[in-house]
């Protein structure tokens, strides 16, 4: 039997979109003489579609939509697709449906719905509770159906323990004798999660005897970035066909004789630093084409944060798109503005310089007067302290904002996750902004990404290295008051990166931090504390781009007003 994986890009709610996605590639798949083409969990709705599914309308739509297609539109060839669909109950299905020949054939309802992390599935559908497999093509190959969870079963997040008392639909499935798993999903891209995936299928397949088609959707929804890497396993666990990630591709396979299979799984042959890239870079792509912007501004302080957004955004918008705005101000260093410039000479993107210490000593005297009246000293009048660097930050991510007002373009804030964590930024100043690119990378990521970028710039779509040397080499600075570095406030980089990592992603307590490295106890309860009282930023911050396992968005939920650090 030969199956077509069609690994698309949906639109969340854009439904005729969606449609006439799923259209030609059923198309594409006849052409390719496909017996069965499947497409992603939710495909016609999007993933995930959160509220929208309360929407007056918005299922019933889904529900047209998918009988459209599957009447119209199947001739030849059997069609799985993902949809939202009405039960009896009154609920709603996180749902397969199956049409051959323009005729009905069956559906499927997923059965474990993931509520943790990102995943808030039992708000809005109930489960299914049957198995279900469909004859397809000339031998009448036995195909169960899964979704997603159904597969993993907690597995590749750590959430197993959620799943220990309920059926296991892979397992019910194999009683029935299938030969071959189909398991479209959403699985959002996470660093790691990919090795751990691979893991999982090929145990199914081999513990089971059967082959395992798994396909994942594609593109950025807010947050979140769906790689694709699509694969079918056989029944022995080896790779027969791997889509490439990141990208549309229409995935055929021979269930016999193999199909598209590379000579390096793409999903973990890939080094994290071109992973991150890639999803970084479909991430902006999508999320500015999915909400209209066409054109960003970024404000280059001659770092390394805003270099490598820079570099992104060129790579995912076209450095045409772009507006590099350089800012000096009263303590900003002579080569800040030599290096925001060369970045823009080297990424070939429009740049404009904005110095704003008149205004800096504008605002100073408007604010000192009532200052004095509250007994307070004024701005600038000794070594500047915390307000009075805010007051810079302020006045340039209001300056940003304004040209956004006045030219439509979207900013892009270019904060990363260690100052995120520990508040090492200033709100509505440098966190101003319509996408945080780089708030799920760490300081120490986005070095590592800045070098494997020029490393690898013809790869990235860079005629030449696209950041400077001298931005990498430099130790880093907010250049708000003299000679400022960034380690006279935190601790080293990779001694904070690595607690934030642990606080964070593990969520581990400053004992078991201090256990496992021998860092300093004082200097892990000052950055968990950081952590902890700096959540009424986070909670303000723009959308963030999702990466790792836990990052700060709404899969994150902690209080601002508590005063837990851990044991």
């Amino acid at each position: 039997m030969r199956i077509a994986l069609a690994q698309i890009n949906p639109t969340v709610g854009d439904l005729d979109h969606n449609a006439a996605l799923i259209e030609q590639n059923i198309d594409r798949a006849r052409s390719r003489h496909a017996h069965l083409v499947v497409f992603p969990e939710l495909a016609i709705s999007g993933y995930p579609p959160k509220d929208l599914l309360l929407e007056e309308g918005f299922v019933a739509r889904c529900a047209e939509i998918a009988r459209r297609i599957g009447e119209g539109a199947t001739s030849g060839l059997t069609a799985v697709f993902g949809a939202p669909l009405p039960i009896d109950s009154g609920g709603i299905a996180n749902a397969l449906v199956v049409y051959r020949d323009n005729a009905f054939v069956d559906y499927y309802d997923k059965r474990l719905l993931p509520t943790y992390d990102v995943f808030d599935e039992d708000r809005y559908f109930t489960p299914g509770s049957r198995a279900v497999v469909v004859e397809v093509g000339p031998d009448r190959t036995r195909v169960g159906l899964a979704i997603c969870e159904d597969l993993w079963r907690g597995e590749d997040a750590g959430f197993a323990a959620r799943y220990r008392n309920d059926p296991d639909p892979v397992a019910e499935l194999a009683a029935r004798g299938i030969d071959l798993l189909v398991s479209p999903s959403a699985s959002p891209f996470v660093l790691g999660k990919g090795r751990r995936h691979r893991e999982i299928l090929i145990e199914h397949a081999r513990s089971n005897s059967f082959a395992v088609a798994s396909l994942n959707t594609l593109g950025g929804n807010d947050e979140l970035i769906f790689d694709g890497h699509s694969t079918v396993h056989g029944p022995d666990g080896s790779l027969l066909a791997a889509a490439p990630g990141f990208e549309e591709h229409l995935l055929v396979c021979e269930l016999d004789a193999g199909g598209d299979a590379p000579a390096v799984d793409p999903r973990i042959g890939a080094p994290g630093e071109e992973l991150t890239f890639k999803a970084l870079r479909l991430g902006v792509r999508d999320y500015l084409r999915k909400t209209g912007f066409s054109s960003a501004i970024i404000g280059l302080s001659g770092g390394v944060d805003s270099a490598v957004t820079a570099a992104i955004a060129a790579a995912a918008i076209g450095p045409t798109n772009i507006l590099g705005v350089a800012m000096p101000g009263p303590f900003s260093s002579g080569h800040s503005v030599e290096d925001a410039r060369e970045l823009a000479d080297r990424l070939g993107i429009s740049r404009a310089t904005l110095p704003i210490s008149e205004a800096t000593g504008a605002l100073r005297q408007a604010i000192d007067p009532p200052l004095a009246k509250l007994g307070q000293r004024g701005l600038g009048t000794d070594l500047p302290d915390v307000a009075d660097e805010n007051l810079q930050a302020r006045i340039r991510g209001g300056a940003l904002m304004t040209l956004s007002n006045r030219t439509g373009a979207i900013v892009l804030t270019t904060g990363n996750k260690s100052e995120l964590a520990v508040g090492y930024c200033t709100l509505y100043g440098d966190m101003n902004g319509g996408l945080a690119v780089l708030a799920d990378v760490t300081k120490q990521q986005v070095y590592g990404l800045a070098r494997w970028m020029n490393e690898h710039h013809e790869a990235c779509g860079f005629a030449t290295p696209p950041i400077p040397q001298r931005t990498i080499d430099k130790p880093p600075s907010a250049e708000l008051a003299p000679d400022q570095l960034d380690q006279d406030t935190l601790p080293p980089y990779d001694i904070l990166d690595e607690i934030i990592r642990r606080r964070v992603e593990l969520r581990q307590s400053p004992a078991t931090i201090a256990n496992e490295t021998g860092f300093e106890r004082e200097t892990i309860d000052r950055v968990a504390g950081m952590i902890r009282n700096n959540e009424y930023k986070r909670r303000q911050m723009t959308t963030g781009l999702k990466i790792t396992s836990v990052a700060f968005g709404f899969g994150r939920r902690m209080p601002i007003a508590h005063r837990w650090c851990g044991d």
